[in-house]
């Protein structure tokens, strides 16, 4: 018989002993023995607490609730992600699954962690934050991705100066940090449409000229990918306002005019479902009909041999529309 067998951690005491060791992480360069304890520290402290939160089979709901109040009150989720870079490999894939499982975390109607952020938002932008980082910006992304699924949190992120960063980093960082954060800007303006319709109606001006310089890349990848996310955000019914002010723009329909001429085919097709709109639109301004009657000609011609080996219906449907519309103006 073992006795001196040692008592299982208490939730808190497992919290607190990771909050405890994550500074360690910094006490000397890297490899040293104080550094490496540290880090086991920390390792074990995280995979114990993701043990209580996906549990053997069922979690413990006592237990959850335990440690999820002494996450809030120790800041356990920001200082994670302050120090996600010092993390090992395995470690840092435990801090997304411990934030991923706290906040889809429900009492009822309530969702604790998510309460607890939008009184934190710091924690957000830590994560927006990773995207500095190459090592830990794809860990970070699952972080930020989880959260914007979150309408409150979301908000945060697009009233912020910060969500203006967004085109920097989905065009000077590398091919796969550019993906995820075009990915969760993309979750940012579609998940939550009444909230974005509102805030797209009241930013408009400084919205488009952020995003038009991603329509307008010169990354093949980022103005395709930008000029779909437009078509959609567009026909989507709850941006009708956006929608309406955006196709009363010369420049707007001009550029359209122009993507549909790119050497790549793929933009000329995506730039079709934005130039659509401005056709269909049955009150087109006196300034679009003009420019539409002015290039008639031309447009038929163009419109005639547009993409005709594809085998899309819908397309074709699409496309002939056009062509009887511009006829008759």
């Amino acid at each position: 018989m073992n006795f001196f067998k040692t008592k299982p951690r208490t939730p808190p005491d497992l919290v607190r002993g990771l909050r405890d060791a994550l500074p360690k992480l910094e006490a000397g360069p890297p490899g040293t023995e104080s550094r490496r304890k540290a880090s086991e520290e920390v390792g074990k402290n995280l995979q114990q607490i993701k043990s209580i939160l996906y549990g053997d089979g069922e979690p413990v709901p006592e237990l959850v609730a335990q440690l999820a109040q002494e996450t809030y009150s120790t800041d356990l989720l920001y200082h994670l992600l302050l120090n996600i870079q010092r993390l090992d490999f395995e470690s840092r894939k435990d801090v997304v699954q411990i934030f991923n499982n706290l906040l889809r975390r429900q009492i009822g109607e309530r969702l604790p962690t998510v309460e607890y952020l939008c009184s934190k938002p710091e924690v957000l932008f830590a994560a927006f934050d990773g995207y500095k980082n190459e090592e830990v910006a794809l860990n970070t992304g699952m972080v930020l991705r989880e959260m914007l699924r979150h309408e409150p949190l979301a908000k945060i992120l697009l009233h912020s100066e910060q969500f203006y960063t967004f085109p920097h980093y989905i065009e000077t960082t590398t091919f796969g940090i550019s993906c995820d954060a075009y990915t969760n800007l993309k979750e940012t303006l579609t998940r939550h449409k009444t909230m974005v319709a509102d805030y797209l109606d009241k930013n408009y001006d400084r919205f488009f000229l952020s995003f038009t310089t991603l329509i307008m890349s010169s990354n093949y990848v980022t103005k395709r990918q930008s000029l779909k996310l437009l078509g959609e955000i567009l026909l989507d019914r709850a941006n009708f306002n956006v929608m309406t002010r955006y196709i009363a723009s010369e420049s707007n329909l001009k550029m359209m005019m122009n993507l549909l001429r790119d050497k790549s085919r793929n933009i000329q097709f995506e730039a079709f479902h934005v130039f659509k709109v401005f056709v269909a639109n049955p009150k087109k301004p006196p300034q679009i009909e003009t420019i539409l009657r002015r290039n008639k000609d031309k447009l038929l011609k163009f419109l005639k041999d547009f993409h005709n080996d594809k085998e899309d219906e819908q397309f074709t449907d699409e496309k002939q529309f056009l062509i009887v519309q511009i006829q008759n103006l």
